[in-house]
């Protein structure tokens, strides 16, 4: 028997089963895909501590530290590349908008500048002439997203995790001695269970604990240019959207975020939407005009759980002692490392360096759902 199971290997799976393995503990680590092939994976790997929101933006900042640093915890080399960013209002009113978020983020810690055009442009020389407002944020940057599954992988396979991948789990029980975990694979049995995860969570938490908590489904949709000669230098954002733009070092520009896809968890299927996504290529080549000239090589879609009101769940799942939830985070691959070492700390009996985020909080009663795990 395993001291614990963490199910889920996405960021934030992978990083509670590596600090716990590291606080000496008996790890299993068990992912229906392979490591970070989900929304940890497919997302456009912004860092962006600029954009988060207020009560965030200390989680933001230690997780993006935790990116810049993954080879001195982790032994592997995230990719993450420092190159600033950018947030653009268009007129008076995205101004007087963009001023109210960056004040409350900047109370919180941010080091966010308000600047005017002319000072945007020597940051960014590429942007429109069009800007009339913009906050920098010098920390922010991104991660090779595509490339964090192998390097985990490595990370917990040196620690002495157990990894069971591709392995779907059907159903989490209660035993004398802890949980059992039934697979196609077989039963896994730990003395506690971690449930890592974002859109699924839902699902799993009615399923195997009794308890109710409604997740919504953002589909964001991830486009990537050809190879271009530099474009822009920074991680851009628009004031009214949550469209992201930043060139990589290889010259493609990925453009992530804003009008969204179609997909439903409940249902299954998830697809681009075509009107959607022609309203963010136009954003884009609004905010950098030579992308005017540019032509998409791909797109696909990554899928977000969030709450109701949109914070994370990270804490101990109620009613049943050594259960364990973290997921539904907003910007989860900016923030996921930092959540992850925040559950491990807890669970190590060591008190978390920022407060984790109590899931009875967004419980809604169902008197129709019997206790699996009672």
């Amino acid at each position: 028997m395993h001291d614990i199971m963490v199910i889920g290997g996405g960021v934030m799976g992978c990083t509670t089963a590596l600090r716990l393995a590291q606080g000496g503990l008996k790890v299993l680590l068990i992912e229906r895909e392979g490591l970070c092939m989900q929304a940890s994976g497919v997302n456009a790997g912004t860092l962006s501590v600029g954009i988060k929101r207020a009560s965030l933006i200390q989680y933001a900042i230690r997780g993006s530290n935790l990116w810049r640093t993954t080879p001195e915890w982790a032994g592997f080399d995230a990719g993450f590349h420092q190159i600033g960013g950018l947030t653009l209002a268009f007129n008076d009113e995205e101004a007087e908008m963009l001023t109210e978020r960056m004040d409350a983020r900047k109370a919180n810690g941010a080091p966010i500048e308000m600047v005017g055009l002319n000072r945007a442009k020597e940051i960014e020389p590429g942007i429109s002439n069009k800007a009339v407002l913009a906050a920098y944020c010098p920390i922010d940057g991104y991660a090779n997203s595509n490339e964090i599954g192998s390097g985990f992988r490595g990370a917990l396979k040196r620690a002495g995790v157990e990894i069971k991948e591709f392995t779907r789990v059907d159903g989490v029980e209660r035993e004398d001695q802890g949980y059992a975990a039934r697979t196609p694979a077989g039963i896994f049995r730990g003395k506690r269970v971690v449930i890592a995860g974002g859109v699924w969570l839902e699902e799993l938490l009615k399923r195997d604990f009794g308890i109710n908590i409604p997740i919504t489904c953002r589909t964001n949709m991830v486009s990537v240019t050809e190879r271009l000669p530099p474009v822009m230098r920074n991680v851009l954002g628009i004031a009214t959207s949550l469209l992201t733009l930043k060139q990589s070092t290889n010259g493609t520009v990925l453009i992530g975020g804003g009008w969204q896809g179609k997909g439903d968890t409940k249902r299954g299927g998830y697809e681009i939407v075509p009107e959607n996504l022609l309203s963010n290529l136009r954003l884009a080549c609004y905010v950098i005009p030579e992308l005017r000239k540019a032509r998409i090589a791909r797109t696909w879609l990554g899928i977000e759980g969030n709450t109701q009101d949109v914070m994370p769940i990270v804490g101990d799942i109620p009613g049943s002692p050594g259960a364990f939830v973290i997921g539904a985070v907003r910007g989860g691959f900016t923030i996921g490392p930092c959540m992850g070492m925040l559950l491990a700390q807890y669970i190590l009996g060591k008190e978390p360096e920022l407060p984790l985020f109590d899931p009875t909080r967004v419980i809604v009663p169902d008197d129709t759902i019997e206790r699996v795990a009672s």
